[in-house]
């Protein structure tokens, strides 16, 4: 029998935030049952995935099996979307209620007036079709700065990088989970007009499509906001995005240009295409220094608690 203190020190600092927000959905399932429809099919899930991360985490450190060692990173690509879709079934159900009226009035509140009304004025197809193919790219920049590390046998910085994006990603997920909103697309937009009034050239609806189905958007919906995931606050595109623009730089890696041109592009899209409120935008930039400084702190807490050289991010 494997002691628990044991079993618990082989959870580098990823595995421990990993476990630490999944014992936090499941207890927010528990609380919720009354409210969240699939609960049990969730903490089954929530378990299972626990189940991984402990098993990967032991037989990495234990037996040193190089496969699972580099599982042990890979395996967090698909557990981001899991999660996220998990969120899906709890966020709006919990609350009952959507917060795009505050977020709305925030923005006007700032600027007297809508922004993605008025970057309408400026909409032409081709800066359409070049947003939203740069819009796209998301989910591929923490990846093209972990191959950048990786192949430069950069291990630390590697570690630190996906430890960073993770944990990003559970803030992001957070504030979706305690304040679910839809965006301006349908608030302050027709979504069934928007590839009329915001037409591309020849892979705008494509791409666009892709993130419908993503959210769990079904093709030629018409009441897709009752399907929508509710994942505008803060926006996750900018936090994500600024991490890997930041670490990137701070690293100075070779591919730091690229992802300051894209990343700022991307940061844009995320208004213009009218997926975010400019707020949405602003929050992002909030939880990035969330995300650095609290990161900083557990990451090399944890590290001292497994006896490791802890990082110092201030000597680059």
């Amino acid at each position: 029998m494997i002691k628990i203190n044991k079993l618990i020190s082989v959870l580098s600092p990823i595995d421990f935030i990993v476990v630490v927000f999944y014992l936090f959905l499941t207890a927010v399932n528990l609380i919720f049952m009354e409210r969240v429809t699939n609960w049990q099919t969730l903490i089954i899930m929530n378990a299972g995935i626990l189940s991984i991360v402990f098993g990967l985490a032991y037989f990495s450190e234990k037996k040193n099996h190089p496969i699972i060692t580099h599982l042990r990173y890979w395996y967090l690509i698909p557990l981001i979307f899991i999660t996220f879709k998990e969120l899906y079934y709890l966020a709006y159900p919990i609350h009952g209620v959507d917060y795009d009226t505050y977020l709305i009035a925030i923005d006007r509140f700032i600027f007297g007036f809508d922004p993605t009304v008025a970057l309408y004025k400026i909409a032409n197809p081709y800066l359409t079709e070049l947003l939203q193919i740069v819009y796209g790219t998301f989910f591929f920049l923490p990846v093209l700065l972990a191959a950048d590390l990786l192949m430069n046998s950069r291990w630390k910085e590697l570690e630190y990088h996906a430890f960073i994006i993770v944990f990003g990603f559970i803030l992001s997920y957070t504030g979706y989970l305690f304040f679910p909103a839809v965006g301006p697309r349908f608030t302050l937009h027709d979504f069934t007009l928007l590839n009329e009034q915001l037409p591309g050239l020849f892979l705008t609806n494509y791409l666009r499509d892709i993130v419908n189905a993503g959210e769990s958007i079904k093709s030629g919906a018409v009441d897709a906001v009752k399907y929508v995931q509710r994942d505008v606050f803060p926006s996750g595109h900018t936090q994500m995005t600024i991490l890997v623009m930041y670490l990137s730089w701070k690293f100075k890696t070779k591919t730091r240009w690229f992802f300051l041109v894209t990343g700022s592009l991307l940061v844009f899209s995320t208004v213009y295409l009218r997926y975010h409120y400019v707020v949405d935008v602003l929050g992002g930039f909030v939880f990035v220094v969330l995300t650095l400084w609290l990161g900083k702190h557990i990451f090399n807490w944890w590290k001292g608690v497994r006896k490791e050289e802890k990082f110092d991010l201030s000597s680059y």
